[in-house]
């Protein structure tokens, strides 16, 4: 007979708990991040361009690739209309250096 009651006991305990588990959602829901900072806050235009650079000291194929934070406008070359730097007389990975190409005020966008 003891055991009975022993075992209704923890029967009960763990419907309670169930229970518990299950209406937290519905009286304290998470709250949702549509939008989060992502670390690198980039746009990156699909294709490669022609880039020129400001002062006209470089022209080169490359990607164009906004910083949606500062809106610098960011040039990184490829040297070929590849969508990644490559150099075919070396097997070793090519690393592209970006230069800038102007800005984008967004300040001025909640004028």
């Amino acid at each position: 007979m003891r055991k009975d009651a022993t075992t209704n006991f923890l029967l009960l305990l763990i419907a309670i708990a169930l229970i518990a588990i299950a209406v937290r959602p519905y009286l304290a829901p998470d709250p949702v991040h549509a939008q989060s900072d992502s670390p690198y806050p980039f746009y990156i235009e699909p294709g490669t361009k022609m880039l020129r650079a400001p002062d006209g000291s470089q022209q080169v194929y490359g990607r164009v690739v906004v910083d949606m934070r500062t809106g610098k406008v960011w040039g990184f070359p490829t040297f070929s209309t590849d969508a990644y730097p490559v150099n075919l007389t070396d097997s070793k990975p090519r690393t592209s250096h970006p230069f800038v190409l102007g800005k984008f005020a967004f300040e001025d966008t909640d004028k």
